[in-house]
């Protein structure tokens, strides 16, 4: 993966995690709502979207793929600090470069934010997001928590 790749899914993973926290959604329902085209649509126009806000951009992707409201709500009344959105999105786009087949990240993508893994991550009450990514990436593979 390049440099720019990298960045690219960088800004994906990261409005996704945005635009799930804005409208109440596990951040499998984003992913579903803008399927492979609408990701790979993301990816393409990441380079200039960076230079936007992120309220700006969810507000467009919310309205173009109708995401509706949802109840997924993992910060409201959390008792500790959360992780900002860019920081779980350098996550998933690390497990994405660490998980994926040259050539298949897209896929890799839309299998880890619709997989187990992301619904543990997003629990703000638990401590899975700080566990060690290696951690994170073996047990996704496995398809449970390693204990």
């Amino acid at each position: 993966m390049t440099a720019k790749e990298r960045n690219d899914f960088f800004y994906v993973c990261s409005l996704i995690e945005y635009i799930a926290r804005e409208t109440k959604n596990k951040r499998g329902v984003i992913v579903k709502a803008l399927g492979k085209d609408g990701i790979e649509k993301q990816l393409y126009d990441a380079e200039v979207n960076h230079c936007l806000s992120f309220e700006q951009v969810c507000d467009e992707v919310v309205e173009q793929y109708q995401i509706a409201k949802g109840d997924f709500d993992t910060i409201t009344g959390c008792k500790y600090t959360i992780p900002s959105y860019q920081d779980i999105g350098k996550l998933y786009s690390i497990m994405i470069e660490d998980c994926a087949e040259p050539g298949k990240e897209v896929e890799e993508l839309i299998h880890i934010f619709t997989s187990f893994i992301s619904d543990g991550i997003s629990n703000f009450q638990s401590d899975l997001y700080y566990q060690n990514p290696n951690y994170l990436e073996c047990s996704y593979k496995a398809g449970y928590l390693l204990d």
